[in-house]
């Protein structure tokens, strides 16, 4: 049922994937183009996600993937404040301005290495995370404590399994000790993770920290990935005082 806003407007709830996508289209073989090309065009077209030509409401197709897991867990709310680690190309930055608002005291600050064009209503920063110097420019630009940390952080694959996977680790748990810096009593942690075999110890770390914690695979996480999502809600704050 759609709800009303302040002025007593009908606001009808965004859908939760993107309408009016085409499924099954067919694609031929090619003279010089790899099979291998022709799955990943194949399944580029068929992804009701990946953006199309002429569409610009989401630069990229894990604003889904937030969309998905704040309509299950609804840790976005009104006037909250969002630091968004690993925002480029800022799809996620798009969804929290969206549903936090741009009006104080909501801020919304997006954080990554590399350079991205800005999202209206967002504070930008081009930070290394991992570097001690260069991550407190963040917290010392935070004027007011935070109710929300998202991480989608990835780092490059090399194609080496055991060194991709301390490096997913590595940023999981940065991510979640920025959080514990940050957090209000009461605020929630988004971050992506893997499955490298040493989530036991965060997750049990987490369970301290947290009311409530939960893994999440959304549906726009694309099957055959091995990511998944774990959202942290109720941060104890004093309590672990």
């Amino acid at each position: 049922m759609p709800r009303n806003d302040r002025r007593g407007r009908s606001r009808a709830k965004p859908p939760s994937r993107p309408p009016g996508r085409r499924l099954s289209v067919k694609v031929k073989s090619a003279k010089g183009r790899k099979a291998s090309s022709t799955r990943w065009l194949r399944r580029q077209l068929n992804d009701p996600y990946v953006p199309t030509r002429g569409d610009k409401r989401y630069r990229s197709r894990a604003a889904w993937k937030l969309i998905q897991l704040d309509d299950k867990f609804k840790f976005l709310g009104r006037g909250r404040c969002v630091v968004d680690l690993g925002a480029a190309p800022g799809g996620w930055t798009q969804v929290a301005v969206e549903r936090v608002g741009c009006v104080l005291p909501a801020r919304v600050i997006a954080l990554d290495t590399s350079e991205m064009e800005p999202v209206n209503g967002a504070e930008h920063l081009c930070l290394d995370f991992l570097d001690a110097n260069e991550r407190s420019r963040l917290t010392d630009s935070l004027a007011r404590r935070v109710e929300v940390v998202l991480s989608d952080m990835a780092a490059p694959a090399t194609g080496h399994r055991v060194t991709d996977q301390l490096r997913a680790m590595t940023l999981s748990e940065a991510a979640y000790r920025f959080a514990q810096q940050v957090l209000v009593a009461g605020g929630s942690l988004v971050l992506k993770e893997f499955h490298s075999g040493g989530e036991a110890e965060l997750m049990a770390a987490l369970k301290r920290d947290f009311a409530l914690v939960r893994t999440s695979k959304p549906p726009a996480s694309r099957p055959e990935s091995s990511e998944t999502y774990i959202v942290a809600i109720g941060f104890r704050g004093e309590e672990l005082a």
